[in-house]
């Protein structure tokens, strides 16, 4: 007969290196933190532009396949991204792009040492969110003009 209270226990097992057992603790999972808290909410936004940004890149995979098969191919993927739901799309792709880089950069700086005091975290997290809000904002603005 089994004395596991829980069947996760199953996973808390272990061996150290040196053969003992050891009960290795649960990790703590989402309900533990706090989402409006603004570095939790960079992070958790970190890892989804990280998300967006690689779907986009599938899209342009996309787009360089339809333009190397033809000239219908690549007349049904400009269509697409032409098209209300593509340029809204491409704007997502943009803004994530742009997102994931500027927090990129701030964990570049965290990984140098710089910027863990609470106002220094909180200061370069709004000048990620306003960063992503202009540079966005700045590329479309570049694209419209030079169409």
């Amino acid at each position: 007969m089994s004395t596991m209270q829980d069947n996760r226990e199953a996973t808390m097992i272990g061996r150290r290196s040196d053969g003992t057992p050891v009960k290795r603790p649960l990790s703590p999972h989402l309900q533990v933190y706090d989402m409006m808290q603004m570095t939790s909410a960079l992070s958790i936004s970190h890892r989804i532009s990280g998300v967006v940004w690689t779907a986009g890149v599938v899209v342009m995979v996309w787009w360089l396949v339809a333009a190397a098969s033809g000239a219908a191919a690549f007349g049904q993927v400009q269509w697409f991204l032409g098209s209300f739901l593509g340029i809204l799309l491409l704007m997502g792709v943009t803004a994530a792009a742009w997102y994931h880089t500027l927090a990129g950069i701030r964990h570049l700086a965290w990984d140098y040492g710089w910027g863990y005091d609470i106002p220094t975290t909180y200061r370069t997290g709004r000048a990620v969110l306003i960063g992503t809000a202009v540079l966005t904002v700045l590329t479309w603005l570049a694209l419209l003009l030079s169409w």
